[in-house]
């Protein structure tokens, strides 16, 4: 499947907003975005000063940043979903607590890595393990009481270390516990859409889906 290698900072000119892509770099570099507050491409001034969106076009964009958040294509994305209409309780919160269930981004939120790409990167060279197996799938679903940990051969990377002694590494969340020496987190319970540091309209989302 092919992935987005282009310029991460079109993506938050496109959303209007920092997506944190570049982990670390988004807090210590000045941000495109602030430089060029319109979307990329060559209408991306004249758009500014277009009329007031539809709501088709809200409920779209809203999609693509929590998609592009999370690092997902459209069908992965689609069949999470799928999963959280299924689910009993509310969808857009059902929605978000699976894509933050995802193995990739628990590495992220424990601070081993200072983006979700690099965590990605990580479970994808086999260097995650949970519960003590090597888990080598990004999407895998994570639950209350799951241990994750970097392998033994892993603990010492450049890249995880520089995330953890990182100035500007996010604090860790309530739901999340880690022993920082060992390099072993715990799912400690399941998160609720108010533990999640997202600022996302996931109504809309439903909305755009249920059509």
């Amino acid at each position: 499947m092919a992935r987005y290698t282009g310029p991460v900072c079109k993506r938050c000119r496109r959303e209007g907003q920092k997506l944190f892509l570049k982990g670390a770099k988004c807090y210590t570099e000045k941000c495109p975005v602030e430089r060029r507050q319109y979307p990329p491409g060559h209408h991306g001034p004249a758009s500014v000063r277009r009329r007031k969106q539809s709501d088709y076009a809200m409920q779209l964009r809203e999609k693509q940043k929590v998609k592009r958040i999370y690092g997902l294509h459209e069908k992965q994305f689609r069949n999470l979903f799928e999963y959280a209409a299924g689910r009993p309780g509310v969808t857009g919160e059902n929605l978000i607590i699976a894509l933050e269930s995802r193995l990739d981004n628990v590495v992220f939120r424990m601070g081993m890595t200072a983006s979700r790409r690099q965590a990605r990167q990580l479970v994808r060279h086999r260097h995650v393990a949970v519960n003590g197996s090597t888990v080598d799938i990004p999407s895998y679903r994570l639950s209350a009481g799951d241990e994750v940990a970097l392998r033994s051969k892993s603990r010492d990377l450049d890249l995880v270390a520089a995330s953890l002694e990182a100035r500007t590494r996010p604090p860790l969340l309530d739901w999340l516990s880690l022993d920082e020496k060992k390099r072993v987190g715990r799912v400690v319970r399941a998160p609720t859409r108010g533990d999640i540091p997202l600022a996302a309209q996931e109504q809309l989302i439903v909305e755009l889906y249920s059509k």
